[in-house]
C-alpha cells in the first residue's frame, strides 16, 4: 500500500494505492488521527489506484467518515472503481459516499 496527503487551504487530499487490508490499514492509524485531530473543513479520500480493501480498511475509512462529519467537515470519497466499489455497494456505502 502507498499513499500521499496533501493539503490545499483547509481542505485534506489523502490518495491510497494497493491494498488496504488487515495488514496495511494499521500503517494508516496515525494519518488518519492526524487527519481528524486537524478539524478540517473537507477530506477528500482518492481511492483511484486502490486494487483491494477488506473489513479492515473499510472500517478505517468509515472510522475516519465519522471523526470527520462529527467535527463538521465534508468527506468526499472519489475514484473507487474494481474491486473496492463492489465492497462498498455491498455494504451500501456507495449511497453514504455518493459515488453514483
Amino acid at each position: 500500500m502507498e499513499f500521499e496527503k496533501t493539503t490545499d487551504g483547509d481542505a485534506i487530499r489523502l490518495k491510497i494505492a494497493g491494498e488496504f487490508d488487515s495488514i496495511t490499514a494499521p500503517e494508516l492509524r496515525d494519518t488518519f488521527d492526524e487527519i481528524a485531530g486537524e478539524n478540517p473543513s473537507r477530506v477528500i479520500l482518492d481511492l483511484s489506484g486502490l486494487r483491494l480493501v477488506d473489513s479492515s480498511g473499510v472500517g478505517a475509512i468509515v472510522s475516519l467518515f465519522k471523526r470527520i462529519r462529527a467535527g463538521g467537515g465534508k468527506f468526499e470519497v472519489v475514484g473507487v472503481q474494481g474491486q473496492p466499489k463492489s465492497i462498498f455497494k455491498v455494504l451500501r456505502l456507495d449511497k453514504v459516499f455518493d459515488l453514483g
